[in-house]
């Protein structure tokens, strides 16, 4: 009854999405995977298309703190975890919290804070604290990180580094909406603003919950171990410098698990794998030079090598 109850909110969640965010069901469905997960995201898109907006809508869809950082040049790595402020009264220092203790962070434009200041979220993405002045603290749960970055303005920008990459869940992009779905948006927006209307839907303790019950849904061997030969074909893969991780592996599976339980299955299917390879593994590999001026993209190698392995019956 309570996986019901949860898988019901899971679909309200999803209409809320939906409503702001129209045409790009899939997109959604991956979101809400990865939140059922655990997972990070990073959304790479053109400007103008709905990553921060379709990040509100889901941070204003739980019950949960929101906080949005705008990554700049100047951003210092205390300007998201937080600092140790001296009380001259007491003659004592008090931590500060910075924007990172909160339930769902946007990180927007991320790779415009330098090197430093990204890996200042490496602590947080992948163990769910952060150490200041040799102090861990723990951060609110659940914890999730959706990034923005836009790929086609490279002035003024830093490369997340692949320790960052690999600490994402999933890549995402939304793409224009199509001739109809962008004339359904103007009329929309024409008076009001649908974010507006976003009621909660599942609060912390729920998501929580859920992320128990997507930890216990089935994983047989043979899909487990088709996994597996997906992960060590992009390491002997030629056109591929560098391959996917054993975190990779684990996140795959996770994200698996994740949407098998939102779509009401207890057990992980071949076709789990196929679909959610394509957003989990792409940005989490390093093609050649040759590969990547020939026209060819991190995308494409994973779908290819997906494609052409023979997934268990």
């Amino acid at each position: 009854m309570e996986t019901e109850q949860l898988r019901q909110k899971i679909k309200d969640l999803k209409k809320n999405l939906t409503k702001v965010i129209r045409g790009k069901s899939d997109v959604v469905d991956l979101l809400i995977a990865a939140l059922a997960a655990g997972g990070n995201v990073l959304m790479e898109d053109v400007p103008g298309v709905g990553k921060t907006t379709l990040a509100k809508a889901l941070a204003a869809s739980i019950d949960g703190i929101f906080n949005r950082v705008q990554f700049t040049p100047d951003l210092l790595p205390a300007d998201i975890l937080g600092s140790s402020i001296y009380n001259p009264r007491d003659a004592n220092f008090y931590f500060r919290r910075g924007p990172v203790f909160t339930n769902i962070l946007l990180a927007d434009e991320i790779n415009r804070a330098s090197p430093r200041t990204q890996s200042a979220l490496l602590e947080a993405m992948s163990e769910h604290q952060v150490s200041i002045d040799g102090q861990a603290h723990a951060l609110p749960l659940p914890f999730m990180v959706i990034a923005t970055e836009n790929p086609i303005e490279y002035q003024g920008t830093y490369p997340l580094p692949e320790a960052q990459l690999d600490r994402f869940a999933m890549q995402l992009t939304l793409g224009y909406p199509d001739e109809n779905e962008e004339l359904a948006i103007l009329f929309d927006r024409k008076e009001h603003d649908p974010a507006a209307d976003i009621v909660p839907v599942l609060n912390c303790q729920e998501i929580i919950r859920i992320h128990e019950l997507v930890k216990k849904i089935g994983l047989e061997k043979s899909v487990a171990e088709y996994m597996l030969r997906l992960i060590r074909a992009t390491r002997s893969d030629s056109r591929i410098m560098l391959g996917a991780s054993p975190r990779a592996l684990l996140i795959l599976s996770r994200c698996c698990q994740a949407n098998a339980f939102i779509e009401g299955r207890d057990f992980v299917l071949p076709d789990d794998v196929k679909r959610l390879a394509k957003v989990v593994l792409p940005h989490r590999i390093i093609i050649d030079n040759k590969t990547k001026y020939s026209g060819v993209t991190n995308l494409a190698v994973i779908a290819e090598i997906v494609d052409s392995m023979k997934a268990p019956v």
